[in-house]
C-alpha cells in the first residue's frame, strides 16, 4: 500500500489532494501544515511519496528547506512540488534542492495524477513548457535546442559543482552510464562540443539563477 505525505498550509488544498489520491487508490494519506511537522511526520511514518508546497506559513519559499532535509535523509524518496509559483527561477531552485517533479496548482486533476504516478515510480516530472522556461533562464538564444527534463537539470547543477559522473550517479541514485548518457544529451541540446563547454554553461546557468533570484 502506498503511503503519501502532503505538506501544505491550506486545508482546502490538503482536502483536494486527499480526494485525488484516493481516486488513485491511495488510502494512507498523511497531512502536515508546516516544515517542522512535515519532517517529523516523514521520519515517523516513512511515506513512499512526499507532496510539498513551497510557500508555507509566511516563510517565503521555505518548502525548499524541507526538500533539502528530505533529500539529505533519503536520496531516493520521490518528492513532488505542488506550488502556485511558476517562476522558472523558483522551479530551478526546487529541482536543485532535490525535487523529483514540479507541478503548478492551477493544473487539472488529470495532470496531478499523472505527475504523482510519474514521481511515484521514480521518474522526474516537469511539463515541457516549464522545462523550456527553466532552460531558457540560463541559456538564452540558439544555444537551447530543446526543453530540458528535470533529470537533465539536476545533472546540470551537479556538473556545475565540479562533480564527476560517478559522484553524480551516487548523489542521484543512478548508474554511471545513465549520467554519461544524460550529459551527452545535454551537450546536444545546449550546443556544447565537449565536457568543458558543458561545465561552463552549467556554471553560467547557476550564476544566472542565483542572480535573478537575488534580484
Amino acid at each position: 500500500m502506498t503511503r503519501v505525505l502532503v505538506v501544505d498550509d491550506h486545508s482546502i488544498v490538503l482536502q483536494g489532494c486527499r480526494r485525488l489520491l484516493q481516486d488513485a487508490n491511495v488510502c494512507d494519506v498523511l497531512e502536515a501544515s508546516n516544515i517542522e511537522a512535515g519532517y517529523r511526520l516523514y521520519r515517523a511514518s516513512k511515506p513512499d511519496v512526499v507532496i510539498v508546497d513551497l510557500a508555507l506559513q509566511g516563510q517565503g519559499i521555505g518548502g525548499l528547506q524541507l526538500i533539502r532535509q528530505l533529500r539529505a535523509h533519503d536520496r531516493r524518496i520521490p518528492i513532488l512540488v505542488f506550488s502556485m509559483h511558476g517562476d522558472p527561477v523558483i522551479v530551478g531552485r526546487a529541482l536543485e534542492a532535490g525535487a523529483t517533479g514540479y507541478l503548478l496548482k492551477d493544473t487539472t486533476p488529470e495532470d496531478f495524477l499523472e505527475a504523482f504516478e510519474t514521481v511515484r515510480h521514480g521518474a522526474p516530472y516537469l511539463s515541457r513548457a516549464m522545462a523550456m522556461q527553466v532552460a531558457l533562464l540560463g541559456h538564452q538564444g540558439s544555444a537551447v535546442r530543446a526543453a530540458l527534463t528535470a533529470r537533465e537539470l539536476q545533472v546540470l547543477a551537479l556538473v556545475a559543482e565540479g562533480k564527476n559522473y560517478e559522484q553524480i550517479g551516487d548523489e542521484l541514485g543512478v548508474s554511471y552510464k545513465t549520467v554519461a548518457n544524460t550529459c551527452s544529451q545535454l551537450k546536444v541540446k545546449l550546443g556544447a562540443h565537449n565536457l568543458a563547454e558543458l561545465i561552463r554553461m552549467a556554471i553560467e546557468y547557476l550564476a544566472s539563477s542565483s542572480h535573478q533570484s537575488a534580484g
